[in-house]
Order: C-alpha cells, then structure tokens, then sequence
C-alpha cells in the first residue's frame, strides 16, 4: 500500500499562506436501525455516488538508485585474472518504478489530501478521476511523514470536495464505506462497521489516533475515503494489518478532524512544526496505578535536560492530567496534543506528584531540533539530528548513547563517498566526542581550516568504525 502517480515538484513557497474552507457536514444528525418493509430495499447508492465523485486515482512514478550486483562478480580475482581490469561498471544504477493510490478533493479548487506513502519520493503524479474522464498533473503542497498525510494540488476548477465529518461523533458499529482505488481497479467501494477507535501503538506513524473497521482496505486503497452513511468524510484510509499483504478485516483510517488540522497547516504553511516538551511518557501499569490517586494520564519516565520540562520543574514520576483544561486519559493523548501545538505556544499543565495537584505553565520547543542542511555542516550530502529524547525512543538508540544521528545520506555526493549511511550515529571528531550538531560542525570546520583531514567515529548498529572525510 505505498506508492503512487505522476507529479511535478514545485516550490510550495509560491503558494503558501493559502486557505481552505472545509466543507462541514451536518453535526446534528440521527443515528437509526433500518425497518423491516417488503417494499423497500435498504439501500445508500445516493450517499455513495456523491462521495465517488470526491475521490481520485493517483499514480505515481518514482527513480530508485540500485546497487549493481556486476560489480561484486568483476571484484572476484577470478574474472579479474582472467579478463583483465579495464571494467568502468557503475556501481549504481537507476531504476524506474510506478505505484498507485487514492485521494480526496477537499476544495473546488483542486487541493487533495493523500497518504504520504503514497507519494513519497515521486518523480511525477497523475491524478485522475474514479470515472477516468479526465487526467491532469499534480504538484506536492506539503507533507507530514509523522502522520503518513500529505497534500496535492491540481489545477481544475468547479470540483466536488468532500463534506468533512466530526470524526470525535463516531460510535463503533457506525456503518462505514471505503472508496478508493484497490489494485488499480478503478473506483471501488467496500462496507463494514467501526470496529474501535483512538488505535494507537499500531507502529505505522509517530502520531496515531487510528479508526479501526472491518471494510476491506487493499493495496491502492490508501489516501482514498472512508466515509459513513450519508457520505461524509469521517477518516483517509491508511493501512491494513496483514501478513499476507491482502485484507484481513483489520484497516485503520486516519480520523477526518486530525486530516482537517494537519491539511489546513500544510496549505497555509507547506509543513508541519510541532510544540515539544522534553519528556518521555508511557501508560500507568496497573500496578503504579495504586498509588497515583489519578487512574489516567502521562506518566513521566524521563526529563530531558535544557527543554521546556525540565525548565518547568517536572520530574520523572510526575503524572501528567491536563493540558490547557483538556484531560489527558493516556501517553498517546499527550502526544497528540502536545503535538497539535506549534512550537513556542505557552501553555498550561497540570500534574500529580507524591499525591497533590500541581500546575505549571511552559513554552514549548520545537520537535524538528536545530540546522540539519549539509551547508551548516560543510559536508555535502549528510543530513542529521540531534539526539533527543524522542529520537532515542523512535529509533529504539540506547539511552547511554551519546552523538548525532545521521537522518539521509545523498547519491552521490562527499558524504556517501566518505561511506556514511543512513541510521549511523556520530559519536567522536578526531578527539572530540560529539554530542550535538554545533559541536560537530564546529569540529569539520576545524579541521578544514588546519587543512587535516577529519577521521569521523561512527556507531552502526552497534559497530564502532572511524571513516575519513573524502
């Protein structure tokens, strides 16, 4: 379920500070059973065909750099006795590779909200309508990979955007219809039920606030609609939970109020920056439960030094309840809250500690830590972050590790030469050991400056190699 269509990449800065008025379906509506009559069918064609009319193919084409498996044979001394040494093989080479997807008009205008992994990495897309009347390219707006959303726009006019649902209103057992594209099929609507709400801890994004049903999702499903009865938008189809690849009655779709807020960010700014505090958080057992006089909330578990927690006094042990007068029931909650902030919003927290009720207020930090361009570290091609909390946690890093975290490596360039990878943790500079970007980037400059080539210690996967700056 990844992958898809045609577009052009622009520079989203030439429309940033664009607005979407989201269409709202009904908020007061009835929930009823359906009454037996010999001459009725029970029937929602007419919900359907106007949610069809919302929904889009998307396909997409994409450029891989794959290792050439000639070069390990021509490195054999057996071929290299025997038919000399003269071969120039590229140790890459390109590949061409095209997926499909689904998406959902939000406005008149041609925005569309998609799965990000629908379009990730994409060369080209093309989106197309369910009826396949008419093609047109698309170009990205923005994209949020912690939430596996992103938007597209085309250029059209007069389209039918979708009636967005109050996604908080959905009651398991809701009557539910995926639209989408499965398998390249064309249109094609499955049924079900909800079959439970607020999934979380599914390890499919950072932020996740998932609706489970038991409508079938397939490969080419993802970004397309899940909608209820009288067809309004109440999620975007996501991902399935299956060994085999195909349905299993078990889909997850990312609730329609958090694709609202992330999709009016992405428009007006082209990304996403999200508040942070510094900590890390886990569930109460139900063992801490008996001596924390709250029976929900964020239990602290750890404080990161120099941000916005532990500048307000928290510690490890603190119970998290509120933030802002919203209840937090669970560690998901805070996460989701707290990341629905932008960053340096001040806010107000309310936590227990050794049985009493406290309150603090602190500014938030931002999630994406500090410059991570390869002009800011003077070695072409390597992205990095620093080691947070968060990052530890995301990427399982033991908490005693110490150094920057190398986030992409691109073809081609100094860094990849010099043999980094993606995932490989910077832990010492000639002597210095590393423990942030400044004090790395400060360390290359160093070296340049003195005209002595930097050794650079790497910890992969637990292996400890000193690599020398090409």
């Amino acid at each position: 379920m990844k992958k898809i269509t045609l577009i052009s990449l622009i520079a989203a800065s030439t429309i940033f500070g664009a607005n979407v008025e989201f269409r709202d379906a009904n908020p007061n509506f009835n929930r009823i059973n359906p009454t037996i009559d010999q001459n009725s069918i029970l029937s929602y064609n007419s919900s359907i065909q106007k949610a069809k009319q919302t929904v889009v193919n998307i396909s997409t084409t994409k450029t891989t750099k794959v290792k050439n498996n000639l070069n390990n044979l021509m490195n054999d001394p057996f071929f290299k006795e025997f038919f000399g040494f003269g071969f120039n093989i590229p140790e890459q080479r390109s590949k061409k590779s095209s997926s499909l997807g689904s998406g959902v008009i939000i406005s008149s205008d041609g925005y569309i909200v998609t799965n990000y992994h629908v379009i990730e990495d994409s060369d080209e897309i093309i989106v197309s309508m369910l009826d396949n009347s008419k093609e047109y390219k698309a170009k990205i707006i923005g994209s949020d990979p912690k939430t596996d959303l992103a938007i597209i726009k085309i250029d059209a006019k007069n389209l039918e955007p979708a009636y967005f649902a109050d996604s908080s209103k959905l009651l398991e057992g809701d009557v539910v219809f995926a639209i989408g594209n499965p398998f390249g099929v064309g249109g094609s609507i499955t049924s079900g039920i909800i079959s439970g709400l607020n999934k979380d801890n599914i390890g499919l994004n950072q932020y996740e606030d998932f609706i489970q049903t038991d409508a079938s999702i397939n490969p080419g499903n993802s970004g397309g609609a899940l909608i209820d009865s009288r067809g309004a938008l109440v999620g975007i189809n996501s991902a399935i939970l299956s060994r085999s690849g195909g349905n299993n009655g078990i889909g997850f779709a990312i609730p329609s109020n958090m694709v609202k807020t992330i999709a009016q960010k992405l428009i007006s700014d082209g990304k996403i920056t999200r508040g942070y505090i510094g900590v890390m958080i886990a569930n109460l057992t139900k063992d801490q439960k008996e001596i924390y006089k709250n029976k929900e909330g964020a239990l602290i578990t750890n404080v990161e030094k120099d941000y916005p927690a532990s500048k307000a006094g928290l510690q490890r042990g603190d119970l998290i309840i509120k933030v802002d007068n919203k209840i937090i029931k669970s560690a998901n909650d805070l996460k989701n809250i707290i990341g629905a902030y932008s960053p340096n919003t001040k806010i107000n927290l309310e936590y227990e500690r050794a049985g009493k009720i406290y309150s603090t207020k602190l500014q938030l930090a931002d999630t994406d830590v500090t410059d991570n361009t390869a002009e800011n570290l003077s070695i072409d091609g390597l992205s990095v972050q620093n080691l947070s909390e968060e990052i530890k946690y995301k990427y399982k890093i033991p908490q005693e590790i110490k150094g920057i975290l190398i986030t992409d490596v691109k073809d081609g360039s100094n860094a990849a030469h010099t043999g980094f990878e993606s995932g490989d943790i910077i832990i010492q500079v000639n002597e210095k050991i590393i423990n942030n970007i400044n004090e790395f980037s400060q360390e290359i400059k160093a070296s340049k400056a003195s005209k002595r080539k930097p050794i650079i210690w790497i910890n992969r996967a637990g292996i400890l190699m000193g690599l020398v700056l090409k």
